[in-house]
């Protein structure tokens, strides 16, 4: 597995064209790998993430099972006269398999908080997405024992609110979108709703086999339009 990262060049239409599209982002982000084909429905799972840190700081992360060429990346949304390096890429595995059982970590976190309700007795679930940032809260923390981290409590006097700040975690870039998506087998054209938010925190790891597959793999749906993807740091 690799890690790369790629800063994107936001005054450059191109870039705009991506930010604004998950499809088109996702269709630049497979086009990085050779060896996967459009066709290949078995193909290794590859998760990316878009950091808005600041309005010209905007970065792409991708988290695959070989190294990429973003040379078109970097033709249509970088610098492409620059001296400078377009991407940084760097092999998973050393630090994938360092992690162990009661180490911190800092992480950053989109995803798609979404559940399932059913509005009526008899009727079929359906799937909804979480729009509060205490909802969207709730959804990370029933998955975390599941994938081997526990989000790091707060000490009762470092707590602002007495309910509802319980936890090293906020959540913020919350966003809301739709976009057309053709059906394969029908060909109908139908409108897909999308809710993210980003979650930024510390975790305790639990049990590092169940973590290595969350970082490698994705947590929870719409990998394809850029959630999912877990990245970790040292703790400040």
């Amino acid at each position: 597995m690799h890690l790369t990262r790629f800063r994107l060049n936001t005054l450059r239409q191109g870039a705009r064209r991506l930010l604004s599209s998950p499809q088109a982002m996702h269709a630049a982000v497979m086009g990085s790998f050779a060896a996967i084909l459009p066709s290949d429905t078995d193909a290794p799972r590859v998760l990316w993430r878009v950091d808005r840190n600041a309005r010209a700081e905007v970065f792409l992360y991708v988290v695959g099972p070989d190294r990429p060429d973003l040379t078109h990346l970097v033709e249509q949304a970088g610098w492409p006269t620059s001296s400078e390096p377009g991407w940084d890429t760097h092999d998973y595995a050393p630090f994938l398999s360092r992690l162990a059982k009661g180490d911190t970590w800092a992480f950053r976190l989109t995803a798609n908080p979404v559940h399932s309700i059913r509005r009526a007795d008899g009727e079929p679930t359906k799937r909804t997405a979480h729009v509060t940032p205490r909802h969207q809260m709730g959804w990370l923390l029933q998955r975390q024992d599941t994938s081997g981290f526990r989000v790091v409590e707060k000490p009762a006097h470092a707590r602002r609110l007495p309910e509802g700040d319980e936890y090293e975690l906020i959540v913020h870039d919350r966003r809301s979108a739709a976009f057309g998506k053709t059906e394969r087998q029908t060909g109908r054209r139908n409108r897909v709703p999308l809710t993210t938010a980003t979650f930024d925190g510390r975790l305790e790891v639990t049990d590092p086999d169940a973590l290595r597959t969350v970082l490698t793999t994705g947590l929870g749906r719409a990998k394809a339009y850029g959630c999912g993807l877990m990245t970790l740091a040292p703790v400040a």
